[in-house]
């Protein structure tokens, strides 16, 4: 019987692909057995036992480092959890008794990692982001394989540790839909570009603005293209209203269409001729996975500006423009649109540049990096 613990939180970003290595380990080892360590109040406490695996809390957080009196009390409950994570961390371990214990990011996964590694037990990583984040550094050192997403994360990691590129697994859905289906299930005509946007689940201001201004230019000149565009619940009280000050009647307008979450963006995506969104890790993959031309508008707010070098690696590939946040205006975005939305080949060739930065094979090197863990 293989028993497989597995430790990330914080965002989606960490918790999809831990549940998606688990499918993996599933698919090949049917009776393998799994623990998720999680921190008690994160969005993995509700994600993981809706998955259908056993799920064991750990308190822990991250350090803030922007110092007002309210990230100064975060801080001294930060000091407080790292006093216990290392003992919890250590009963999860000797209770469930793991043959391998795989991190994929947060804070969360730091104590348990690095505690298994002190125990003897074969440790694994995987990182998303072409920029590491701070876990990954530290915990680089110590584990017996790390799994990388693109090979150009490794220019900030010590040259000597053992890594394996292999991408990083996306759902099913993200590579069995051809567009000419997908365009037939969203009612969009199969010779009409169609266009997709979105800021991320909770959506973006920023974004959010810009977009209705290419919305009222697609509008007012009837430009023959449909635009889905997701507002998020940033959006919910604002963005459509904009619209309508705009002059966009979009509840009769077919080719407008906004939605607060997308629910089926799998389908979306593979209708999509152009998408413009954040570049997420997650994100990325799937538009590698699909195969779509895109702009990308890295979103300023995170940790080490990550989601800017993984943009870089579309841009600099000539997958994807990338615009800035800083240099994003209704003006700049409606121009890029104007060069790329109906040129057919500079959309193509967007398209197979991004597909061709897919590892179409994650799922074999994922699993071939943890069987060679449980052989030792």
């Amino acid at each position: 019987m293989t028993r497989v613990l597995l430790a990330g939180g914080g965002t989606a970003g960490h918790i999809n692909p831990a549940l998606a290595i688990a499918s993996i380990i599933k698919e090949r080892i049917p009776d393998a057995e799994f623990l998720y360590a999680g921190t008690p109040n994160g969005m993995e406490a509700r994600l993981v036992p809706k998955e259908g695996y056993d799920f064991a809390p750990i308190k822990v957080s991250g350090f803030q480092r922007k110092i007002t009196p309210k990230n100064i009390m975060r801080n001294i409950k930060t000091v407080a959890y790292l006093t216990t994570a290392g003992a919890r961390a250590k009963q999860i371990i000797k209770e469930f008794k793991p043959d391998i214990v795989i991190g994929t990011g947060g804070y969360v996964s730091g104590p348990i990692v690095m505690k298994a590694a002190q125990m003897g037990i074969k440790t694994a990583i995987h990182e998303q982001n072409a920029f590491p984040g701070m876990t990954t550094k530290m915990l680089s050192k110590h584990v017996d394989e790390v799994m990388l997403t693109v090979v150009e994360a490794m220019e900030y990691l010590d040259k000597d540790i053992s890594y394996t590129v292999t991408g990083l697994p996306v759902r099913k859905g993200f590579t069995t839909m051809s567009r000419t289906d997908a365009k037939k299930i969203l009612n969009i005509p199969e010779n009409e570009t169609c266009i997709l946007s979105y800021g991320g689940s909770l959506g973006a201001g920023r974004i959010n603005e810009t977009v209705a201004q290419l919305m009222e230019w697609e509008h007012k000149n009837n430009i023959a293209l449909t635009h889905i565009h997701s507002y998020g619940g940033m959006g919910k009280n604002t963005f459509l209203n904009d619209l309508t000050a705009r002059g966009i009647d979009y509840k009769n307008d077919p080719r407008i269409r906004p939605k607060e979450y997308i629910d089926n963006m799998d389908v979306c995506m593979a209708a999509a001729d152009l998408v413009i969104c954040r570049s997420g890790a997650n994100t990325l993959s799937e538009l590698e996975a699909v195969g779509r031309a895109s702009i990308l508008i890295p979103s300023p707010n995170v940790a080490g500006n990550h989601q800017y070098y993984n943009a870089m690696v579309l841009g600099k590939a000539g997958a994807a423009v990338v615009i800035e946040e800083k240099n994003l205006t209704g003006e700049l975005l409606i121009e890029k649109v104007k060069s790329i939305y109906n040129d057919s080949d500079r959309l193509n060739c967007f398209a197979k540049r991004a597909a061709a930065l897919c590892v179409p094979d994650t799922p074999d090197r994922v699993f071939g990096v943890i069987d060679k863990l449980l052989k030792k």
